[in-house]
């Protein structure tokens, strides 16, 4: 090995060949090919219906593949029961039992492992003070906000030292600012314990924040596995560029390709410069993808040197406050986005005839949408 390389951690969770179907025709979950790494926070991340909750219901053991086995520590456990497995879960609705006290429902799945009394008081006691809810211990769960109910059921699912827990949205019900303290929360337990975290999310702002690796699901396929900043600068499809943060598309025919570069004619008239990432050759239909913070607006008396520019109308400014967003018509796009500065948007007026330009570089060609 070459020094200064990583070797990946050896894999925890192993989807080998995994299909699931429920009416014995329509596939939920498509031939599922997954390692999951010890130690890593995986966030299996898809719109509704993708796929990404049956293949965790799957690992959880509340629900069996049709076909393919799953491996946890290198033994298959299709036939091994839930609370077998050795794995907490958080659920959105976080799942408390109402006449139990916190500590009662921190301790319960110590009691169903017949863990004695002193070592379950101190386990519980160690919960109570990660979650820094020590003095709350004897209140029932409705005597809680929706932020301090979702950390016992936290604790709950840490307090058995699992070998894997599995998160199912634990964060949908909470209001904004909540669910981005309990991001960052969920996170630093992950780096602190060192356990390995399976979760759940339709949210890509979500999944950007507190993930190591993140699989992408759409109709029962994973589209692309990787890290967070390599899913939203390389995408390997149209889905997944749409999918991952703002983007702008432009419908397109290859003309040419040399090298990893390609030229496109624009559905909406122009001619642009992309790189070739998903497309079949010349003649081929593309998709455009270009990041709204990769754009720049200059004045239509500007000289129209340079590559990739392209004539534009403003449509609409919005202020977001730490930014602003230029919708705009371009090339057939009507909602065209370009990021910008909160004051630059004072110089746009809706129906203004402007020039938007952008390296090869930050323009993706992908498969059609």
């Amino acid at each position: 090995m070459e020094a200064g390389m990583v070797t990946p951690a050896p894999a925890l969770v192993r989807f080998s060949g995994i299909q699931k179907t429920y009416d014995g025709e329509f596939l939920v979950v498509k031939n599922l090919d997954l390692d999951i790494r010890r130690g890593e926070f995986i966030t299996l991340l898809g719109p509704s219906g993708s796929g990404k909750t049956t293949t965790l219901m799957m690992l959880a053991g509340f629900e069996v593949p049709t076909h393919g086995e799953i491996y946890l520590a290198d033994r298959p456990i299709k036939n091994v029961p839930p609370h077998k497995r050795d794995i907490g879960m958080v659920f959105q609705n976080y799942a408390l039992f109402p006449h139990l006290t916190i500590a009662e429902n921190i301790a319960f799945p110590l009691s169903v492992r017949n863990t004695n009394k002193a070592e379950t008081q101190e386990r519980v006691k160690a919960a109570l003070r990660m979650i820094k809810m020590e003095t709350l211990a004897q209140r029932r769960p409705g005597q809680l906000s929706g932020g301090q109910q979702q950390r016992v059921a936290l604790a709950r699912a840490l307090v058995f030292n699992p070998q894997l827990v599995l998160m199912d949205e634990p964060l949908g019900a909470l209001d904004k600012r909540l669910r981005e303290q309990m991001q960052l929360e969920i996170k630093q337990l992950h780096e602190t314990m060192g356990i390995t975290v399976v979760y759940v999310t339709h949210d890509q702002s979500e999944a950007l924040t507190m993930s190591d690796r993140i699989a992408v699901f759409n109709d029962g396929i994973v589209q692309q596995i990787d890290r967070p900043d390599a899913l939203y600068e390389h995408p390997v499809n149209s889905f997944v560029a749409h999918f991952i943060g703002e983007n702008n598309v432009l419908a397109g025919t290859v003309e040419t390709i040399e090298k990893e570069y390609c030229r496109v004619a624009l559905a909406g008239g122009g001619v642009v410069t992309a790189r070739a990432i998903n497309v079949s050759g010349a003649g081929a239909s593309t998709s455009l993808s270009v990041r709204p913070e990769r754009i720049a607006i200059v004045s239509d008396r500007t000289s129209s040197e340079g590559p990739n520019r392209l004539p534009a109308k403003v449509q609409n400014t919005i202020y977001l406050g730490d930014h602003a967003l230029a919708v705009l018509d371009v090339a057939g796009n009507r909602e065209f986005m370009v990021k910008l500065q909160p004051g630059a948007r004072d110089n746009l007026r809706p129906g203004e005839s402007v020039v938007v330009t952008f390296r090869p570089e930050d323009c993706l060609a992908l498969d059609p949408v």
